[in-house]
């Protein structure tokens, strides 16, 4: 009794506390979140903080509560990593990120940054106030301090903000690269003495670029002079390879090219020529790296057409990028723009081969099987055993951890028809084999997923290239070693995969092979649409192989044919078959005399 009246109080409490959160004001609730969390009073503390979120309330003005009271934003970030209960974790954690988006929210504002940019050149004090909070603007300062530095009729203020320009840090080389194709010479030249001085190597590849190419003498030495602040040992390298390292660095996630850690998406920068000023566009952190890989290889290709790994390593970022999974990919592709998969099977197979070397290497198994895709549409023998340096990456993709992978190489392989002999074509079979028993059960590997239609596309298409090389009778690919699984594929419950298995066995020389072929022919729980070309594929065997089946076989054939019951059609077909085996004239005489009338 005293417990049920306890509980009835407990809610009561509840019940007049979440009222009181509805009636009082964002800071009120804030408060109140704070203090009965620093005091335990955890399922009090969950009901403001409910409150608190479900008011929608403004991120910035968040952020403000929090940085006036400080200890009570600590007890938070405590409360949300060792909190014991999880619906109060859970709940900090919202409200942690609110803030973290109002701090974002608060560097990025327009009207700040602009005011910022003008404040530069109010007093000295003011300079350093807001030099601190450019810095903190980061990237997006930039289009402002640019812009400025444009403007003729704030040409008072052009030392200031140059002054302050190389202060942003890091952060300003992607859109101070960018902005290094203006037509405005004079800005140009504050852009490359500004890279120079944050002095990153990010920017190497953009003031080669202009120290190798430009038009202006003064720009080209500004740029030298640049490089030589960043790294004197680069002046002697390419702008093209330090674009094409630039793009690895990039592609294998190098920490210190991250975009910035407090939005949801990252930013790339583009100089629009008509308007003379920077434009972004967010993009997907997911894959912000491959896309500014890509970009880094166009830029290898623009300073050395020939530049040709920059080719192989754009295919490999284009593939690496789909495989984020996203929806869409940058608006800035345009309408209409093709997938990688169409530019794989453009590109030449050196360039392709430089990719899958790369996948191989990494163990990335969506970039390896999109490159093997591609070759195995386009590529011939010579073209799939290309050798990059000492390897070569389809031969060594047959024994990939990813099985999609295993079995695409060796029906890109199988398919090409090799005519010479190498050491991995049993590593060939054994993959088409195994792709023709495999079931839709087993774990999905590295992302590229397994199920029913990977299964049996797999199948399928490993039985058409096998059944294409018994038809070609290739010297190289041995398909004896495939027969088991050939003999188990004429019990596959797909049709498909029975008849292709029949009309491959029959091209091999074995007992064994013909006799699995006969057993499918005369199983009379087979459809018709199996039974037929069984007997087609058997009459075949017969002839390439001769007669390698048991007595009591040739005479359930025989009973088949000589039965009225038996379908037309499956009469015939068994007929032929029982022909081609070229059986001794006895058994010829005893169907003719058996349907005798007298």
């Amino acid at each position: 009794m005293f417990k049920g009246k306890t509980a009835v109080a407990v809610v009561a409490v509840l019940i007049l506390a979440a009222n009181a959160c509805l009636a009082q004001t964002l800071e009120e609730n804030w408060k109140d979140f704070l203090h009965y969390t620093k005091i335990g009073r955890f399922d009090l503390a969950k009901g403001y903080a409910q409150t608190l979120l479900a008011g929608n309330p403004d991120p910035v003005a968040l952020l403000e509560m929090s940085r006036e009271n400080e200890q009570g934003y600590q007890i938070m970030v405590r409360v949300s990593e060792t909190a014991p209960d999880a619906e109060l974790v859970e709940l900090s954690g919202k409200i942690l990120a609110l803030i973290e988006r109002g701090r974002f929210l608060q560097r990025i504002e327009p009207k700040i940054i602009a005011e910022e940019v003008r404040r530069l050149s109010r007093t000295e004090r003011g300079w350093f106030a807001a030099v601190e909070r450019l810095r903190n603007a980061g990237e997006y300062a930039i289009p402002f301090m640019l812009e400025a530095m444009a403007d003729m009729s704030r040409e008072d203020e052009l030392p200031n903000i140059i002054r302050a320009l190389p202060q942003i840090g890091r952060d300003a080389i992607r859109p101070l690269a960018a902005a290094l194709q203006t037509d405005n010479v004079a800005l140009r030249a504050e852009i490359i003495k500004a890279l120079g001085r944050i002095g990153y190597p990010q920017s190497l590849a953009y003031l080669k670029l202009v120290a190798e190419k430009d038009e202006s003498n003064k720009l080209r030495e500004l740029a030298r002079a640049s490089v030589r602040q960043i790294d004197p040992a680069m002046l002697n390298t390419p702008a093209a390879q330090l674009f094409f390292q630039l793009g690895e660095n990039y592609y294998y996630h190098a920490e210190s090219l991250a975009p910035a850690a407090d939005a949801d998406f990252a930013n790339i920068w583009f100089w629009d020529a008509g308007a003379q000023k920077l434009t972004r566009e967010e993009v997907a952190k997911s894959y912000f790296n491959e896309l500014m890989t890509m970009r880094s290889c166009e830029w290898a290709l623009k300073a050395d057409p020939g530049f040709g790994s920059a080719i192989g390593l754009w295919l490999a970022a284009f593939f690496k990028a789909e495989s984020a999974g996203e929806d869409t990919m940058p608006a800035y592709f345009g309408d209409g723009h093709a997938d990688a998969l169409v530019y794989a099977t453009t590109a030449g197979v050196e360039y392709l081969h430089q990719a899958l070397a790369r996948a191989v290497r990494d163990n990335n198994a969506y970039v390896a099987l999109g490159v093997i895709e591609a070759l195995a549409t386009t590529a011939g023998e010579k073209s799939l055993l290309y050798e990059v340096g000492a390897a070569q990456p389809l031969l060594q993709a047959l024994t990939f951890d990813d099985r999609k992978v295993r079995y695409s190489a060796a029906i890109a392989i199988g398919a090409a028809g090799p005519k010479e002999r190498f050491a991995e074509a049993r590593l060939v079979i054994a993959n088409l084999a195994d792709a023709l028993g495999q079931s839709p059960q087993p774990a999905t590997e590295n992302g590229n997923g397994w199920d029913q239609q990977a299964a049996d596309s797999y199948a399928l298409r490993a039985a058409e290239v096998m059944l294409k090389v018994a038809l070609s009778r290739n010297p190289v690919l041995d398909l004896s070693a495939a027969q088991s699984a050939l003999v188990s594929a004429t019990t596959d419950k797909r049709t498909e995969m029975q008849v292709l298995a029949g009309q491959t066995l029959a091209h091999l020389d074995s007992p064994g092979a013909q006799r699995a072929i006969a057993a499918m022919a005369l199983d009379a729980n087979n459809a018709l649409d199996v039974r037929i070309p069984a007997f087609d594929s058997l009459a075949t065997s017969a002839k390439l192989n001769a007669n390698m089946l048991p007595e009591e076989t040739i005479n359930a054939i025989y009973a088949l044919i000589s039965s009225n019951e038996t379908a037309p059609e499956l009469r015939s077909a068994a007929a032929a078959a029982y022909g081609a085996l070229n059986l001794p004239s006895r058994k010829a005489k005893d169907l003719i005399l058996d349907q005798a009338k007298s």
